[in-house]
């Protein structure tokens, strides 16, 4: 008798207890959200890794891990998705939603990993309408229409491309991918932490380079300008009396021409030597300085905070 009781309260606890896989948020089930976070993930580090290897006219790998997953894509995908299901019906809602709701995570993010890592990882500085350099008008605009593409085009496709495969063989997946996911972000994490440290004595370096760089620069646009005739006070001259020819001003813009080349090679050799410098420490803190050039932002940031506390 007190077996067959103890038996029935424990297939009764099991009954109702609900395995991990099948715990839901917002009527969606933990595997289905596993799954999708991982693709979505990888779909982010391919549009990040494609856009910024086709502006850069090389191959860089855009992610904080080693591995082709961009979390930040699958938190913001699945961040929408959850949040913005209710309202899903309703294109106008869904676009604010999705500026709303993507622009706030992005800056949470950003905040975040300017603390943890004193480094940034992304800066909008240049582009019109930013916030801190953490986001900008134009790419919140971009997240809400990625939002109306989520729901109307591209979830539907992650959907059936998750029923392609059976269950079993996803709830693997994800604990293969996850273990994997782990040990790579402790990696990079580790070198992530010590960027900062780095940091000032690459600067440092990178600023005796400059110098050298831009001199010789000079020296070499003298030259093309004792060469061409042009030199800066006859330039002066002409166009204070306006006596500047047609050939002139077309030998005047092939000067600006070569000159704007020197500073672009001036700045991709910087690049090159500070890719150098951290090759020497490590592979993943070669990949960050590769990837992010805007790291040296956060330090900065950093480091002004606490002269002012100095200070004060």
């Amino acid at each position: 008798m007190r077996y067959s009781r103890m038996y029935r309260i424990v297939r009764i606890y099991k009954e109702k207890e609900k395995p991990m896989w099948d715990l839901a948020i917002n009527g969606v089930d933990f595997y289905h959200i596993a799954n999708w976070f991982y693709i979505y993930s990888f779909l982010g580090w391919l549009w990040e890794t494609c856009y910024v290897s086709v502006r850069k006219g090389k191959l860089i790998n855009r992610g904080f891990i080693n591995g082709p997953l961009c979390t930040i894509y699958g938190c913001g995908a699945l961040a929408v998705y959850l949040i913005l299901l209710p309202i899903s019906d309703n294109l106008l809602l869904l676009f604010v939603g999705g500026v709303v709701v993507a622009t706030a995570l992005e800056y949470v993010t950003a905040v975040l990993m300017e603390n943890i890592f004193h480094t940034s990882w992304w800066d909008y500085s240049d582009n019109k309408f930013n916030f801190q350099g953490r986001i900008c008008l134009g790419c919140s605009l971009g997240w809400g229409l990625f939002t109306v593409g989520l729901f109307r085009v591209l979830h539907p496709v992650v959907e059936e491309f998750t029923e392609l495969y059976t269950r079993r063989t996803g709830e693997i997946a994800v604990c293969v991918i996850t273990v994997v996911y782990i040990v790579d972000f402790a990696f990079s994490a580790a070198a992530a932490f010590h960027l900062h440290e780095r940091i000032p004595a690459w600067e440092q370096a990178l600023d005796q380079m400059r110098v050298e760089l831009l001199i010789q620069a000079r020296e070499k646009m003298e030259n093309l300008e004792d060469r061409s005739g042009l030199s800066r006070e006859k330039l002066k001259k002409q166009l204070e009396g306006q006596k500047g020819r047609f050939d002139d001003i077309a030998l005047i813009k092939e000067l600006e021409e070569k000159r704007s080349g020197m500073m672009a090679d001036i700045s991709e050799e910087l690049q090159k030597r500070k890719e150098a410098m951290a090759g020497k420490v490590s592979r993943n803190m070669q990949r960050f300085v590769k990837a992010y050039p805007e790291l040296n932002r956060g330090y900065k940031i950093h480091r002004k905070k606490k002269d002012s506390h100095k200070s004060n």
